[in-house]
C-alpha cells in the first residue's frame, strides 16, 4: 500500500475542490495526445463485476454537433417552461452547455448488454453499470482537472434522440454529454451557486441505524 505524503494529501483536497463543471470555453484545440492520456483514467476506474461498461463516442462531425446542440436547444427550452417567477428569469440567465465553444464533446453511454462481467453484480442492481460509468467519468473529469482541461456534464438532453442521431446500440443508454476544452475561467465556486440558483450543504448528514 503507498503512502501518500500531507502534501499530497493537501494538493488532492484542493482537486477536488477545483474540479468545477465548466460551461464557458476557449475555442483552442486539445491535442490528440492529451485527450487519450486523461482518457487512459477509464482504464483505472472501478466497475461492477469488471464488466467495463462504459462506451465513448468522440462527437466531431458538424453533422452530429449540430444534432446534439439542436437536441440541447429544444430541451432547454422545454426545461425553461417548467419553471415560473423568479426561478424562471434565473434559469433563462444560466448557461448550462459549453456545446458551441468546446473543442472536444464527448458521449459517455453505459453497455447495459454487455456480456464483460457474467452479470457479476448487476444481477440484483442492474443500475449498477450506470453507476460504474458515473465513477469512471469522475476519475477522467479529475484527470483532465490536473492537466488545466476543464470538463462541463450536459444533462439536458433527450437520450433516446441522441443516441438515435448518434446511430449506437440500443442497448446504450446516454450517461452524459461531456464538453472538454480549456477553461474561460476558473473558479472553486459552483456556478450556480455564485448566481443564486442554489447553495451547498455546509455539512453531510449521517444516519445510524
Amino acid at each position: 500500500m503507498p503512502e501518500f505524503s500531507p502534501t499530497f494529501r493537501q494538493d488532492f483536497d484542493r482537486l477536488l475542490r477545483w474540479r468545477r463543471d465548466v460551461r464557458r470555453f476557449r475555442t483552442d484545440p486539445v491535442d490528440d495526445t492529451l485527450l487519450q492520456d486523461c482518457l487512459s483514467s477509464f482504464r483505472l476506474a472501478p466497475s461492477v463485476g469488471l464488466s467495463e461498461p462504459w462506451r465513448l463516442v468522440r462527437v466531431k462531425s458538424p453533422a452530429a454537433r449540430r444534432a446534439a446542440l439542436e437536441n440541447f436547444e429544444q430541451a432547454n427550452a422545454e426545461a425553461l417552461a417548467g419553471y415560473s417567477g423568479e426561478k424562471a428569469r434565473l434559469y433563462a440567465g444560466l448557461k448550462l452547455s459549453g456545446m458551441q465553444e468546446s473543442p472536444v464533446q464527448m458521449a459517455v453511454f453505459c453497455d447495459e448488454e454487455t456480456a464483460k462481467g457474467s452479470g457479476l453484480g448487476a444481477a440484483t442492481m442492474p443500475e449498477t453499470r450506470r453507476y460504474s460509468v458515473v465513477a469512471a467519468i469522475v476519475q477522467f473529469w479529475l484527470k483532465a482537472r490536473t492537466e488545466g482541461l476543464g470538463v462541463g456534464w450536459v444533462s439536458i438532453l433527450d437520450a433516446d434522440r441522441l443516441r438515435e442521431d448518434l446511430q449506437v446500440s440500443d442497448g446504450w443508454k446516454l450517461v452524459a454529454y461531456l464538453c472538454i476544452g480549456w477553461p474561460m475561467n476558473v473558479t472553486d465556486t459552483p456556478e450556480l451557486e455564485h448566481v443564486g440558483w442554489e447553495t451547498r450543504n455546509a455539512s453531510l448528514d449521517l444516519l445510524e441505524r
